[in-house]
């Protein structure tokens, strides 16, 4: 069995981490997709224990009805699903990240979005059962990323008849993502860093209005409230 999944726990928090690394793919569960060893693992898995999970995906993507599974998995999950794209997500690992209820990606990460594809052979008549297929599962595909977006059908299936990068700017503002990994911490420096400057800028405003002769007190003032901040 490839073992492209690995559970963990976070050492601060307690919580469940699911980690989807490469290919989402199985011999077993390519064989028979309806009643898969592998699949039948994957849930047991994750529905032996409680709980928030974080779900972190660096994947290439793989095998579409797999990626179908895992999300219909982590859809039925009774707790909070966090899904956090740590480097990669193209093709069907993109499908399984628009599981999460709150998706995050890194601010170096990117979402990658194309038609599917197959291999087949046959007479021309095999071929255009193949053709439908392939049209009807992208639809299945659109329908995980027009449920998470909210973007039109239309707008969906050119992004990914264009074989559509993210980065995580875009993903954000297309909907593919909610939010950046560490925008927070990085937003919060900068609120203190300007509410900093604003005690400097009123403070010295103080100082020039007192005088040389109260300015030793107006400074000791200034670095009390700094340190205070």
């Amino acid at each position: 069995m490839n073992r492209f999944w690995n559970w963990t726990k976070d050492a601060n928090t307690g919580e469940r981490v699911l980690r989807l690394d490469g290919m989402i793919t199985d011999d077993e569960w390519l064989a028979d997709i309806f009643d898969s060893k592998t699949a039948k693992q994957f849930k047991a898995e994750l529905n032996s224990g409680t709980g928030d999970i974080t779900v972190w995906i660096n994947s290439e993507g793989g095998n579409c009805f797999a990626a179908a599974q895992i999300y219909n998995a982590l859809k039925e999950y009774r707790w909070k699903v966090t899904v956090r794209i740590d480097a990669v997500a193209f093709s069907a690992a993109s499908v399984v990240a628009m599981a999460g209820d709150e998706i995050q990606i890194s601010p170096v990460g990117l979402i990658m979005i194309h038609n599917p594809f197959s291999w087949t052979e046959g007479d021309s008549a095999e071929m255009r059962v193949a053709a439908h297929m392939l049209d009807e599962v992208k639809e299945t595909i659109i329908n995980a990323y027009e449920l998470k977006t909210k973007l039109p059908r239309k707008k969906l299936a050119q992004m990914m008849d264009d074989e559509t990068f993210l980065h995580a700017q875009a993903a954000v503002e297309l909907g593919f993502a909610d939010k950046i990994i560490g925008e927070e911490n990085q937003q919060a420096s900068q609120a203190k860093m300007s509410s900093r400057r604003q005690v400097m800028n009123c403070m010295m405003k103080t100082i020039r209005a007192k005088g040389e002769k109260e300015t030793r007190v107006a400074v000791s003032e200034l670095r009390k409230r700094l340190n205070r901040l």
